[in-house]
């Protein structure tokens, strides 16, 4: 089984400070491979969640600042709905001082400004957790190739060292074993860092377009409040 595998032969030829090079590849390529399938595990719970939470938005509309939300639940759609409803019901709070108990409650301009700068904030957040862990990824198609050069020219070494010691009918077997490693940590080291590279294109490409997607949601919510409570009178 080892001998039909070039990349575990040379493994188990390889002495201790080889080994080290292929199992810190192992490790980077597991850890890579982790974040990656966490990532679209949650990409995808976080587009049924706000998918969810949209239509339910949409379904009571006219009643923004009343909708009952699941506040044990965090994810993105949610938190920016509830950080709105915070900041809505403090500055209505605040406004209701200056007006009499019969009257409603209005924004003025710089209210729903203050409000929008908020849920920017809050989509900073929400990107800033989206993104944890995702500088992993960019190391490891940094690390990778260089632990295979590393490993390539560790081999290179070996290999010269048995044929300086030793003639080349006696150190035959050391031979082939330094460039069996020094070759296969090379080949290790891309094939850890070429999925690595296009894992972290595709999860940055998809963060991208999910802070789109959280911008639109926050202003078709300050849209509708502001159509609700923003008094053309108020300057």
């Amino acid at each position: 089984m080892i001998a039909a595998s070039p990349i575990l032969n040379a493994y188990f030829q390889s002495d201790a400070f080889g080994k080290l090079i292929f199992l810190a590849l192992f490790s980077l390529s597991i850890t890579s491979w982790i974040i990656f399938i966490h990532k679209i595990w949650l990409a995808r719970k976080l587009n049924y969640l706000n998918s969810n939470f949209s239509n339910l938005v949409k379904s009571n509309i006219d009643n923004l600042l009343n909708i009952n939300t699941n506040s044990d639940i965090s994810y993105p759609y949610n938190d920016i709905y509830n950080s709105l409803k915070e900041k809505a019901f403090e500055i209505l709070n605040k406004n209701r001082f200056f007006v009499d108990e019969r009257q409603k409650v209005y924004m003025s301009g710089a209210d729903v400004e203050l409000i929008d700068s908020h849920l920017e904030a809050e989509i900073s957040k929400q990107i800033k957790q989206l993104e944890k862990n995702l500088f992993i990824l960019p190391t490891v198609v940094t690390l990778g190739p260089f632990l295979g050069l590393l490993g390539t020219v560790w081999g290179i070494l070996i290999t010269f060292n048995t044929l300086q010691s030793h003639s080349i009918l006696n150190g035959n077997t050391s031979i082939l074993s330094g460039l069996s490693m020094a070759l296969a940590t090379t080949i290790v080291g891309l094939i850890v860092a070429i999925p690595a590279l296009v894992a972290h294109n595709y999860l940055r490409n998809w963060i991208k377009n999910y802070r789109s997607e959280m911008e639109h949601f926050s202003q078709y919510l300050i849209s509708s409040l502001e159509i609700q409570y923003r008094n053309v009178d108020i300057k």
